[in-house]
């Protein structure tokens, strides 16, 4: 792969017709300006991220951290592309200078595709297929109609990054062609897992749905990435995923440490203990007399976990660049956090063990799980037998409470499940929770 062709600013869905601008805006930052307006993008202040969305005391929601993820992913690709400049001189009048823009506006939509409740409501939506109702599905319907096996594939392996590219490139009912018209180097550096859902294995992880994959086709072709199988369909990953994946790795574990000392999961001192570990012991004593200055507890956290995003932000950049030939040859293995120095990557495996067991699996955390795997599988039941069996009266009611823009009267069975998906998956907690209690009768509207 290679620099030149990587980085393009065509833009999705006008490839017949492509006016340049002449504004002070790139056409990546219209990317980024494009994201922040849109409504899916504000849907994200009320969606979890980890904890369960704030009473008294704030702690991050989707929207905070795919903001905060943005940044960090703009510090990215900036340092990038300045290294790479100077690695690469004649490609100064190329794209390579707007790295950092079109890195912070896939860091912007990184997680559009992510349904209520956090990651439980991914495991809802794939378990109501592999374990749960939806099983019945992949049998033959009474009227003769049955998915294929890519297709079963797709919802029994139900993923947020695959997701988010489809909500990002399809033409919903009424909209425009192209989705959210973004150029083809935002849209391909979203997509972590740039194969189908065949090859998702146990993981679960794929980036692109069987309705979606001749689109990031398109794109990866455009962009001369490299092809490392045909069917079924695998590329290696644009390079620029590796920067919004360690931008995302660098700002959940840092943010999620920083939420649990707020909610009191985890002491001053153990937090201050956990951020510290990150620096040799000559950059610690210095970190300390701050720590003496600054007396507020949750300022002294900010302090140290502004620190630690610095240095992972640098170790980062030099583990990219140490590895720019073998990325651009689609042969990098593993993320960019997985390559940075000892001290800070034995600090980082420590945080990561801790989170799962202090705060992964905190009571509050299991609880928001437990409910969003409850609401979002009763949705998906009474949602799916709708557009199953469109005869019956009530699932002539539940399908007219359905937005226009999802063609849950499509022709095709898996067509109809992928509307209601996107209707499901689109939803805030709170909406999903409001909806939940009405068709259960424990609501009713405001008089």
């Amino acid at each position: 792969m290679n620099w030149n062709t990587l980085i393009s600013a065509k833009r999705f869905g006008l490839e017949e017709f492509h006016e340049e601008r002449r504004e002070n805006r790139s056409e990546f930052q219209r990317d980024y300006d494009r994201l922040v307006f849109s409504a899916p993008f504000r849907r994200l202040q009320n969606k979890t991220q980890v904890f369960p969305l704030p009473g008294s005391i704030f702690v991050h929601n989707r929207l905070t951290h795919s903001l905060e993820v943005s940044c960090v992913g703009r510090s990215l690709g900036n340092d990038v592309s300045k290294a790479l400049l100077i690695r690469h001189p004649e490609l100064q009048n190329s794209f390579l200078p707007e790295i950092g823009s079109i890195v912070s506006a896939a860091c912007l939509a990184h997680d559009l595709g992510n349904p209520p409740f956090g990651h439980s409501g991914e495991r809802a939506i794939s378990t109501f297929f592999s374990e749960g109702k939806g099983m019945a599905l992949k049998d033959k319907q009474p009227n003769g109609e049955q998915l294929t096996s890519t297709q079963w594939e797709d919802l029994t392996h139900f993923e947020g990054n695959a997701n988010a590219f489809r909500l990002l490139t399809h033409q919903f009912e009424g909209r425009r062609k192209g989705g959210f018209v973004l150029t083809y180097s935002t849209l391909a550096s979203i997509v972590k897992y740039p194969f189908s859902s065949s090859l998702a294995g146990k993981k679960s992880k794929f980036g692109f749905f069987t309705t979606e994959e001749e689109s990031f086709s398109r794109i990866a072709e455009e962009l001369g990435m490299r092809k490392l199988n045909g069917s079924p369909l695998k590329y290696a990953r644009h390079p620029l995923v590796y920067l919004v994946e360690a931008a995302d790795d660098i700002c959940y574990q840092m943010m999620d440490i920083e939420d649990a000392h707020k909610l009191k999961i985890l002491t001053t001192q153990e937090t201050q203990e956990l951020l510290l570990s990150y620096f040799p012991d000559g950059r610690k004593r210095h970190m300390l007399k701050t720590l003496d200055i600054v007396k507020d507890t949750n300022e002294q956290i900010a302090y140290l976990r502004s620190c630690v995003i610095g240095l992972l932000i640098q170790e980062c950049t030099q583990a990219f660049l140490d590895n720019e030939n073998t990325i651009l040859k689609g042969e990098f293995e593993g993320s960019l956090i997985r390559h940075i120095s000892e001290l800070p990557a034995d600090a980082y495996e420590h945080c990561a063990r801790l989170s799962f067991e202090k705060i992964y699996r905190s009571r509050d955390v299991l609880d928001i799980e437990l409910a969003g795997f409850r609401i979002i599988s009763t949705l998906l039941e009474l949602m799916i037998d709708a557009v199953c069996s469109p005869e019956k009266a009530y699932s002539q009611l539940l399908i007219n409470r359905v937005s226009g823009q999802y063609n849950v009267k499509a022709p095709a069975l898996y067509e109809r499940i992928q509307a209601v998906l996107d209707y499901i998956s689109g939803m805030t907690d709170v909406f999903a929770l409001d909806l939940y209690r009405k068709i259960n009768g424990n609501s009713l509207p405001a008089v």
